[in-house]
């Protein structure tokens, strides 16, 4: 009986205790406009034309749909370079007044990002404290 309760005690623990789940590893910063992913550059641009859009989702963890962005904070605004067309480069504002080139590198691709790892382990952890409270009640009902 002493048994049971350790391991039904060590179990609680363990399904509480935090897991890691990876972060994403970026290879460059970037911004997400109109499907396509533009890689930053340090390159300042000075000929802006008019306001595209702006980020709509930052993270530097995870993937997102949309005009996402791992470096800048959701507002920041994107723009066309005067002479360049929007499929090669766009300006992404960084400060008042002041743009940096970020050069298109293809079609964004989102992929939701799972840990199958941790969903693995949750649902045993919750099948091995199933299993021992059924064997704890079962062991009580043959004492009474």
């Amino acid at each position: 009986m002493r048994y049971l309760r350790l391991c039904l005690c060590s179990i609680v623990i363990l399904l509480f205790i935090p897991m890691n789940a990876g972060a994403t590893s970026w290879v460059y910063h970037f911004v997400v406009w109109d499907g396509q992913i533009y890689k930053m550059t340090e390159e300042k641009v000075t000929s802006i034309d008019n306001e595209i859009g702006a980020v709509t989702k930052y993270s530097d963890m995870e993937q997102y749909k949309g005009n996402f962005s791992n470096t800048y904070p959701k507002g920041t605004k994107y723009f066309a370079i005067k002479g360049i067309d929007t499929e090669i480069a766009i300006a992404v504002q960084v400060d008042k007044g002041q743009y940096l080139k970020a050069i298109n590198d293809g079609e964004y691709t989102y992929q939701r990002q799972t840990n199958i790892t941790l969903n693995l382990y949750k649902v045993v952890g919750i099948m091995a404290l199933f299993i021992v409270i059924y064997i704890l009640f079962t062991s009580l009902r043959k004492k009474r």
